[in-house]
């Protein structure tokens, strides 16, 4: 079983898209979670044009596989997560074990507070997601002040400061690869819905951060 600040980084197999009217190059960019660049690098597109009727590869994102294996030996309460939280962790450096440290420096007797954490490529993999332990325990989260949001929130920190730069291309295509996931498949017995730290948790933070796609994601995951 994976513990937490080991990054769960097992492929899946590519999937394709034949091309419908009207679609573009940058509506599958958004729809699969994949950057327009791997898109066309996968496809050998030498431009952004595509045509109807086309059929696409979807270059894989190497993340899902072995959370699904640690999901699926986990005791799960039906219905129990009712939201996924997004995070920056504020600071370039560290990774969940890091942070772990630091949130039972800090007090909190379940250590790291959130239960997911992607990396940067400094501390951990660029991409990379790191299952934390109150993941694979099923523990309420530590990641916001609003009680109901720890029980019922799924907290996901992105390692960065994104109120001086954008979160990188891999981190977004994990990200969105994680959350579709969490909607769409994992065994919740709900759909959570989407929502930010700052959202939650009005006139105490700016996580995360100015830089941070919210009203593109909000929209994404209306």
């Amino acid at each position: 079983m994976l513990q937490g600040g080991t990054a769960a980084w097992a492929k899946s197999g590519p999937r394709t898209h034949q091309v419908k009217p009207g679609e573009t190059l940058s509506q599958l960019s958004e729809r699969y979670g994949v950057s327009i660049a791997a898109l066309k690098s996968r496809n050998k597109l030498s431009g952004d044009t595509i045509r109807i009727g086309q059929l696409l590869v979807i270059p894989a994102w190497p993340a899902l596989d072995a959370i699904r294996d640690a999901t699926g030996s986990l005791r799960i309460t039906r219905g129990r997560w009712r939201h996924v939280v997004l995070h920056h962790s504020g600071i370039e450096d560290g990774n969940a074990k890091a942070y772990d440290s630091a949130h039972l420096r800090r007090g909190m007797g379940n250590g790291l507070a959130y239960h997911f954490v992607i990396g940067n490529g400094r501390d951990s993999e660029e991409g990379g997601i790191e299952i934390g332990p109150r993941w694979l325990k099923q523990l309420d989260g530590g990641h916001v002040r609003n009680r109901a949001f720890n029980e019922h929130g799924i907290g996901i920190c992105l390692v960065g400061n994104f109120e001086t730069r954008r979160p990188s291309p891999k981190q977004l295509e994990a990200l969105t690869a994680l959350v579709d996931w969490l909607r769409d498949d994992a065994p919740l017995g709900a759909t959570p819905k989407f929502t930010i730290h700052r959202w939650v948790d009005k006139n105490h933070t700016v996580c995360p951060g100015k830089f941070f796609p919210s009203t593109r994601l909000r929209l994404r995951y209306a």
